[in-house]
């Protein structure tokens, strides 16, 4: 800039006004001037405008003047102007790192921080408190170290927050041995501190790493709860979590929105209806339930514990549907064996001008394989492609290849397989499997379990399925051999289990198990009972009783299955006209199909089970789905 000299300030002024004495007279220049300047040159001009006119340098908005000279070489120049505006420099240059800390270039507050270095700018806790916010957005642990190593050598160790921002960082990082290692050495620490290490291991998986710390912490906050909740939830632990909800509310303690949402999470894995009715009674009163997302997490809950109509109640009471609620409400419809009613909702949300997702056409797609529907299936796989433009995922090719197999088209299915444009995986060579045990088809399923073995050598479902295909074939040499198999590979048998919510409580049943404390009451009733059955023309179907056993043995085995003795316990346990919900961790096998069947019109009781497949609701002697399989 030719005809400026630098004054004593290193400003550059004109020559001919170096000497004069500067008075604010604002109002000889416009507000709209001195904030359109964009860059370093714009406010050079404007400051020559200034002096000019013998106006102080403090009228210029001070923290736009360092924003634009901040990562440019005229920071020294900026520098100088807040200086001279007597405004606290540090205080500027922090308004500056905590703009672009919280920016879309969180980078940028790194590059100021080498500036402030540079041009030895003081330094102090809120600094570095916007420094490690920028480094959190960015997961840079390398910047992160570094940083802690100023903040050691400038005495700032002692502040909690930096501590407590320094443990976050280092977790999010994905360095969680150096997050534990500053944890351990702090001499001071918070309820935020230890919230910050339990969360942290919750989002890697650690949760029991994560409960260690839970159960160690001096005092607990609600996010303290609600973070291992969800932990717990996350990992398939939903009976500890609803375990650790009832001891917060021991606690006296007031849960939050996301707490009873993850809770709801809970109640729907394990079908704790009771507490799931409890939990939406609560939101209700809290005002929650205009909530989409919480509305969505009632219908899931109320579907996966088999109370479609609670699911409808809430899902037509919404003002407002996303394709979330309306793919919820299709598949639950779906698992419940109505698929007509799925395909009508379908139509609604059509003509409700709402596009349906990938998640959609898996409900579609289950309605499909369970009422047989192949054409209908194959035009709704089509249709997904070609007009909704949606790339199919392995859980849509795994839908075709179950609509195949259970309708008995086995080549199909495999030449559909080999066929698919990604690597088939073990849900799909399942699905596969499982129709071969419907239509003992041998050979098929010796091919499918060849494929399984390599994806998923440890899954004991698929060598149960190939053992029973040569069971019902009287193959006993073959199912020896599956057996032997499994114990060389280290694989034990899931055994069936049930379980039923009663007051809140849930009770778990194992097959052939005597265990239960009320066990001699469960016989006794499941003794009239089965008089009653056979009455009206029931027979133990002996021949699921996969095993080279004695008759009398198998009838024994089949009478001990678990959801048997939890229905029987329900009916114990419930009033007259209640519904009976039960949950079995295997497939319904056709005897107990049969039997529930009887109870139900027996009893005069709505009977809903919920098996790793589907929704069976026995009612009036009919199940809900229509066929066994």
């Amino acid at each position: 800039m030719s005809g400026y000299v630098l004054s004593s300030t290193s400003l550059p002024v004109p020559e001919a006004h170096q000497t004069n004495s500067l008075k604010p007279t604002p109002q000889t220049l416009d507000n709209d001037i001195l904030y359109a300047f964009k860059s370093p040159f714009e406010l050079k001009q404007i400051h020559a405008q200034i002096i000019k006119t013998n106006t102080s340098p403090s009228i210029l908005p001070i923290s736009r003047v360092a924003s634009v000279c901040a990562l440019t070489p005229t920071f020294p120049y900026a520098q100088k102007i807040i200086q001279l505006s007597n405004k606290p420099e540090t205080v500027i240059w922090n308004s500056c790192l905590k703009a672009f800390a919280e920016s879309d270039s969180p980078n940028d507050a790194i590059r100021l921080f080498y500036q402030l270095c540079k041009h030895d700018v003081p330094l102090d806790a809120f600094t570095f408190s916007f420094l490690l916010k920028a480094c959190t957005k960015l997961s840079y642990g390398l910047y992160g170290r570094i940083i802690h190593g100023f903040i050691e050598k400038l005495g700032f160790q002692s502040n909690l927050f930096l501590q407590n921002s320094m443990v976050h960082l280092y977790a999010v990082s994905g360095e969680i041995d150096n997050a534990c290692l500053l944890f351990d050495k702090m001499s001071e620490r918070d309820v935020v501190t230890w919230n910050i290490m339990i969360t942290q291991l919750v989002k890697k998986g650690n949760v029991d790493e994560a409960y260690g710390f839970f159960s160690r912490m001096p005092e607990r906050n609600v996010r303290s709860w609600t973070s291992m909740i969800m932990g717990f939830v996350q990992c398939g632990k939903p009976k500890e979590a609803i375990d650790l909800f009832t001891q917060m509310e021991d606690k006296m303690l007031s849960p939050n929105e996301v707490t009873l949402v993850a809770v709801l999470a809970a109640c729907a894995d394990i079908g704790a209806l009771d507490l799931g009715k409890k939990i939406h009674d609560s939101l209700n009163k809290k005002g929650f339930t205009t909530n989409i997302h919480i509305c969505n997490t009632l219908i899931d809950m109320y579907i996966k514990c088999g109370c479609l109509e609670s699911a409808l109640t809430i899902f037509n009471n919404m003002k407002k549907k996303t394709i979330v609620s309306w793919s919820a409400m299709i598949q639950g419809l779906a698992i419940n064996g109505k698929g007509e009613e799925a395909f009508k909702l379908y139509s609604q949300m059509i003509q409700s001008q709402i596009k349906p997702n990938g998640v959609t056409f898996i409900g579609l797609l289950h309605a499909c394989s369970h009422m047989g529907m192949v054409k209908k299936g194959l035009q709704l796989f089509t249709n997904m492609t070609k007009d909704y433009k949606i790339i199919p995922s392995i859980e849509h090719y795994g839908c075709m290849v179950d609509l195949y197999s259970r309708a008995g088209l086995l080549k199909e299915a495999h030449e559909f397989i080999k066929n698919m444009p990604i690597k088939p995986n073990g849900v799909v060579w399942g699905a596969l499997l499982g129709g071969c045990r419907v239509h003992k088809n041998i050979e098929m399923a010796e091919e499918a379990i060849k494929h399984l073995l390599e994806l998923d050598p440890l899954n004991d479902g698929y060598y149960v399925v190939l053992s029973n295909i040569y069971a019902e074939a009287k193959r006993w040499d073959e199912v020896a051999r599956v057996r032997k198999m499994m114990r060389d590979n280290g694989v034990k048998k899931t055994p069936g289990s049930s379980s039923i919510s009663i007051n809140g409580k849930v009770h778990e049943f194992v097959a052939g198990d005597e265990t239960h404390p009320e066990n001699d009451a469960i016989q006794e009733r499941w003794k009239e009972l089965l008089e009653e059955m056979k009455k009206r023309g029931y027979v133990p179907n002996t021949s699921v009783v996969l095993l080279d056993i004695e008759e009398s043995e198998k009838v024994r085995f089949l009478l001990g299955h678990s959801e048997k003795l939890a229905v029987v316990f329900g009916l114990m346990k419930t009033g007259y006209g209640m519904p009976i919900r039960v949950m079995k961790n295997l497939r319904v096998c056709e005897d107990c199909h049969v039997a529930l069947k009887m109870i139900s019109e027996i009893v005069d009781r709505e009977i809903v089970v919920r098996d790793r497949s589907r929704f069976h609701c026995f009612k009036n002697g009919v199940c809900s789905c229509k066929n066994y399989w």
